[in-house]
């Protein structure tokens, strides 16, 4: 009697301390399970915190820049068709962006031949958008970087692998568990970074696109108000 009471205690003890010890491993943080990938995790960590800083940086600007009143053309024509150039001029200066800048350029060759006039344009057009793309290259490079990194990672993982397994001699999953936590934690988050680096490129670039489209579209009406009759 006394016996089964013991094995039952001894029982529910081990029950217990599994219990216990599969708590503590479902309550490794997010930050400890990173910080098993080693050395190499720096130097991605770094490259997601410039990913998200230029993302946003760009993302700003370019929204900033891509926004322009609704009627601002319609007063560009008003004033250039009433032979008002200098209000029309000094419209287009207060406003800050792109568009009212290329407009602007486009004012001040008034009188010269329109071929003149489009190439003063697209010069200042080609300036802004060379201005709206600054640092969009540092996404492409993070893009390519990251999973090499995470490449690298992998490896140094599986040299931790062998070296332990090769030293040690004992092929148990502790003895293997720091060079796999190495191999999959760098290799999963230089995907993750290179996507995240990859993604944020495109959309920038996308939204580049569709203002340097409102430029063009901007330039191309002010050259036919040019060709309308002064009142």
């Amino acid at each position: 009697m006394f016996q089964l009471f013991f094995l039952l205690q001894a029982d529910t003890a081990t029950q217990l301390a599994v219990q216990s010890t599969t708590a503590k491993e479902k309550g490794v943080s997010l930050i400890e399970l990173l910080q098993l990938g080693g050395w190499i995790m720096i130097p991605l960590a770094a490259l997601f915190l410039i990913t998200i800083f230029v993302f946003f940086e760009r993302y700003l600007s370019i929204r900033k820049a891509s926004t322009t009143e609704g009627n601002f053309m319609n007063i560009i024509r008003d004033h250039i068709v009433n032979g008002n150039v200098t209000a029309a001029r000094s419209f287009a200066k207060n406003t800050n962006n792109p568009v009212a800048r290329i407009i602007d350029k486009g004012i001040q060759r008034i009188g010269k031949p329109i071929e003149n006039i489009e190439r003063s344009m697209e010069s200042v057009g080609k300036l802004e958008i060379f201005n709206l793309e600054r640092n969009l290259s540092i996404l492409s490079l993070a893009a390519g970087i990251a999973p090499l990194l995470g490449f690298l990672g992998t490896i140094i993982g599986m040299f931790q692998l062998f070296y332990s397994l090769a030293t040690g001699g004992d092929f148990t999953i502790q003895t293997m568990a720091n060079g796999i936590y190495t191999k999959v934690i760098t290799s999963a988050t230089g995907l993750i970074v290179g996507l995240l680096a990859y993604v944020a490129h495109n959309f920038l670039t996308t939204q580049v696109d569709k203002t340097a489209y409102k430029m063009e579209a901007a330039s191309a009406e002010f050259l036919d108000i040019l060709q309308e009759p002064t009142r």
